[in-house]
């Protein structure tokens, strides 16, 4: 029997999960617990799929042992240790345990992770037997339909989403529900949706399993099953896969090239509310004779401010090698597995596609004639969770557009917190080279300034104007006021839309 035809645990049995629910917390399998009883390094090594380590730390016989290689090592167990933590009759009965090989024994019939979630919550993520990013069985899987855990990628996106209070919020291939299950704790009305009837289920039991409200859960392809209707709040981790036909639903999305990606992004605009965001994570085709930009700006929906960010490129060889071994392609046939990456690359030789970019994006509707729409590559460190900054990008983006130079010159304006200043020049010269302004959170941006903008940016405390500042530094320096105050406003401009000033009271 394929994963994916395997019985799932009854997602009607709410009293059920209830009880699991309770008998994990009960026994501390959680992920602060997970990681006191395995060590750093046992953990870490199970998110490698590397098991032997958390075997070693799981000979005991206590209750959250028990767990550990119950479900997240795919183990069969002692029907007297299960029943000793776990209300077993119940479990079996609704298909949460099944019996194994072997006389007495019992085993998972889905892999239970535990999940901390924002606020300190204890969540669980269910997916099927083996395919939890680093699970027991490894990250791949060539069978169609299985349902994957919580990897990078969804961690990524919950991290980037904006989490103000709204009524509405789309998940869009919800998979195992991760995207659902936060969106749950500040929307009033939750849909989520999927092509696969057994992400349907699985998402589910990932919510009631984690004490979260229910949400609308639909069938079908991209928006088509939520027809009309808009939501204050859109996330989506697709199968963005950029591959030669659809052989796994969960990473290749059945269009060619990275048309899915552009398809979903531009028809999120019309079921966008007012004020609404939007956020996927996409790849998209470098292709010979055309600015990636350029693509990516063709995708913006109008009257969608929009900020998309470039954080890994890949040439066609490596992408392919990347998602080959993803799907284990790489431990077949080696002339099967020659011929499916002969196969990637033909598919890119007709595509003129030299390499394959990875990021996010994030629309905002804001409904204006001239949106503003950044596109940039930041392949650097940056401090998760982002969604206030985020917030706060499209933020000032209402602000600059609102203000020209006079109005930013008449404005009062303060430092963000925690950016440092950094002089690099010769030892001993008089002057540095350059001054570095360097954020120290969010997108941990730096910037170059001139010593009129390291001054400006210095004594930005939100109690004098731009404008007074930077007449008191041209008597400093012994410029014209008129013209500093000209030439200032376009670096002051660009401090402010990257987040080293703020608007004072803002």
């Amino acid at each position: 029997m394929s994963i994916a035809s395997a019985p799932l645990p009854s997602s009607d049995r709410a009293d059920v999960s209830a009880q699991l629910r309770e008998a994990l917390l009960a026994a501390d399998f959680t992920a602060d617990g997970l990681l006191e009883l395995l060590g750093a390094p046992a953990y870490t090594a199970l998110a490698r799929s590397e098991t032997v380590p958390a075997l070693r730390a799981t000979r005991g016989e206590g209750p959250l042992e028990t767990l550990v290689r119950l479900f997240l090592l795919q183990r069969s167990v002692p029907h007297a240790r299960v029943a000793a933590v776990l209300p077993v009759g119940p479990l079996l009965e609704s298909g949460w345990l099944s019996a194994a090989d072997g006389e007495g024994a019992l085993k998972a019939t889905v892999d239970v992770r535990p999940y901390g979630g924002p606020g300190g919550e204890d969540w669980f993520i269910v997916s099927d037997l083996g395919c939890a990013v680093g699970g027991a069985g490894g990250i791949g899987s060539h069978d169609e339909g299985v349902v994957l855990g919580v990897g990078g990628a969804s961690t990524t996106l919950a991290g980037l989403t904006v989490r103000t209070p709204v009524a509405s919020a789309l998940d869009l291939g919800t998979g195992s529900g991760i995207q659902a299950l936060h969106a749950a704790q500040h929307a009033t009305r939750v849909t989520a949706t999927d092509l696969n009837p057994r992400a349907l289920h699985v998402t589910r039991l990932t919510l009631a399993l984690s004490g979260a409200p229910e949400a609308d859960l639909r069938e079908g392809s991209l928006f088509e099953p939520v027809g009309d209707e808009t939501y204050d709040l859109i996330v989506s981790n697709p199968p963005f896969v950029i591959s030669p036909g659809a052989r796994l639903t969960y990473r290749d999305g059945g269009m060619g090239g990275d048309d899915l990606c552009r398809s979903l992004v531009q028809q999120a605009g019309e079921r966008l509310n007012e004020g609404g965001y939007a956020h996927f994570l996409a790849n998209w085709q470098h292709v010979d004779g055309e600015e990636w930009t350029e693509r990516l700006r063709s995708w913006v929906p109008r009257g969608c401010d929009a900020w998309i960010v470039q954080r890994e490129v890949q040439d066609v060889t490596q992408y392919a090698e990347l998602w080959l071994r993803d799907a284990g392609d790489h431990r077949t046939d080696p002339e099967e597995y020659a011929a499916r990456y002969d196969a990637w690359l033909d598919e890119f030789d007709a595509r003129k596609t030299r390499a394959i970019g990875f990021g996010w994006i994030t629309l905002r509707k804001s409904g204006v004639a001239e949106p503003s729409v950044t596109i940039e590559e930041w392949p650097h460190p940056v401090e998760q969770p982002l969604g206030e900054t985020v917030r706060e990008f499209f933020a000032r983006q209402d602000f600059l557009r609102a203000h020209d130079d006079a109005a930013l010159l008449a404005g009062h304006f303060k430092l963000a917190d925690e950016v440092v200043q950094e002089q690099v020049g010769l030892p001993g010269a008089e002057d540095p080279e350059h001054v570095v302004l360097r954020q120290h959170r969010g997108m941990r941006r730096a910037t170059k300034v001139d010593t009129v903008g390291a001054g400006f940016a210095g004594v930005c405390d939100g109690t004098l104007s731009a404008g007074r500042i930077l007449d008191a530094i041209a008597q400093l320096v012994g410029e014209d006021p008129v013209l500093l105050r000209d030439r200032t406003p376009a670096q002051i401009r660009l401090l402010v839309e990257q987040g080293f000033l703020e608007p004072a009271g803002a």
